[in-house]
């Protein structure tokens, strides 16, 4: 068996969205909690708009799949909402597998190009569809 370091997150608040950089292996045990974690202190400290960026990921299962699920689901309420950026890759087939890209909106990656900048400022404005 394998095991692999907790992930990297890296959190900034962008204009009132919190931004989620994510690096290392989302997979069932410390790293899937500790997302869960992460995402959690940002929602108690009144987040509505979160982003997740999963370039970094190089693999995600379902233990990570359902962290951002419940993540989406507890910011209902709030009248919040989750997007993800996510590359096209292993962790963006996951994702479509499991059809999370229809319910939770995911871009391209390239979060530094003027299209990433743009999702950024949708968020800003309030404008949650893609």
């Amino acid at each position: 068996m394998t095991f692999y370091a907790p992930i990297e997150i890296n959190v900034r608040e962008d204009s009132g969205v919190q931004v989620f950089d994510v690096h290392g292996r989302i997979t069932i045990g410390d790293s899937s909690e500790q997302l869960t974690m992460a995402l959690q202190a940002v929602l108690q400290n009144g987040a509505r708009k979160v982003v997740v960026m999963l370039d970094g990921v190089p693999q995600i299962d379902s233990s990570g799949i359902s962290s951002l699920v419940r993540i989406s689901i507890a910011l209902g309420p709030r009248r919040g909402k989750l997007h993800l950026v996510c590359k096209p890759g292993r962790v963006r087939d996951a994702l479509t597998v499991t059809r999370l890209v229809e319910a939770i909106p995911t871009f391209n990656s390239e979060a530094r190009s003027p299209q990433g900048l743009r999702l950024i400022a949708r968020f800003r404005r309030g404008a949650f569809c893609v």
